[in-house]
């Protein structure tokens, strides 16, 4: 007799009325604890998003995680900045016992044991506090909208700056986007990723009209040709929402820019690499 600390029902029902066949089960052992994971092939209706045509610019960030299109600002909850100072106290406290050497074969203490059962644990609620608030965006987002656009973000690169490492491991922009492609599949709807060239933040959201130069420091876009003023952030995801035309009646409309659009693994598609000063417009429209 197992019993497990999540509810079982659900896959139950479904093997009993045989929608559902367990085709493996793998036993991991993490922070003290034991976890089973389940691989299921389950029959379900094809699902579709509640809003198929419409279409949403998804701009991440640090300050905030992201900032839709529609206007919505999701906050980044910052788990693993608020922990530190708990981690740190813990990981003194390790260094000032006897620990594992190599060298002389000495084992560690069980008061240094201890200690590290307790940073394994904290590091496993960061992750699911993190997985948990990315869960719930993404599922959001897959079952709402038809198409999303997100840029195509080089985070391995990202995080080779030593600055911005913590913050960017931190936000979780690579687990979000993971979790968006294979949710895209399960709702119907799909994923685009913008060229990591294309310049969302420097571009006018109103005219098409791209800026030179924009420092990190202004957090308001204002446009040199018509004067608009917008939050850096809704105006970069506003021009991703732009890429791509909606679908209208189930049926996707061709611009001239999705001519161009080309598919990729996981029901991607990749916008292609432009001038970053220079732009194609299409009549489109954002989701609200």
């Amino acid at each position: 007799m197992v019993r497990t600390h999540e509810s079982t029902r659900k896959l139950a029902r479904h093997v009993e009325r045989g929608t559902a066949r367990i085709r493996s089960a793998t036993i991991s052992h993490r922070a003290g604890r034991w976890f089973v994971s389940f691989s299921v092939e389950i029959i379900r209706a094809a699902r579709t998003p509640a809003r198929p045509d419409a279409v949403i610019g998804v701009d991440l960030g640090l300050s905030h995680l992201a900032v839709l299109s529609t206007g919505q600002v999701i906050p980044n909850p910052r788990h693993l900045e608020l922990a530190q100072r708990t981690l740190r106290r813990l990981q003194r406290q390790a260094a000032r016992r006897q620990g594992p050497d190599r060298g002389t074969q000495r084992s560690p203490s069980a008061r240094w044991r201890r200690t590290q059962d307790k940073v394994s644990r904290l590091h496993t609620s960061i992750t699911n506090a993190r997985g948990d608030g990315l869960n719930k965006l993404t599922s959001k987002l897959a079952t709402t909208f038809g198409t999303i656009v997100l840029e195509d973000l080089n985070v391995a690169g990202m995080l080779r700056n030593r600055r911005l490492a913590r913050h960017i491991a931190g936000a979780g922009w690579g687990e979000l986007r993971r979790q968006l492609q294979y949710k895209v599949l399960c709702h119907g709807s799909r994923l685009l990723l913008a060229d990591r060239w294309y310049p969302s933040s420097k571009t006018c959201s109103d005219c098409g009209v791209a800026k030179a130069k924009l420092r990190l420091s202004e957090r308001t876009f204002t446009c040199d040709s018509c004067g608009m003023r917008r939050d850096r952030d809704l105006n970069a995801a506003r021009n991703l929402a732009m890429l791509c035309p909606p679908t209208v009646g189930g049926r996707h409309e061709t611009s001239p820019r999705e001519t161009h659009v080309r598919p990729t693994s996981g029901g991607q598609r990749v916008l292609p690499r432009e001038d970053p000063y220079r732009s194609v417009r299409a009549n489109t429209a954002t989701a609200r």
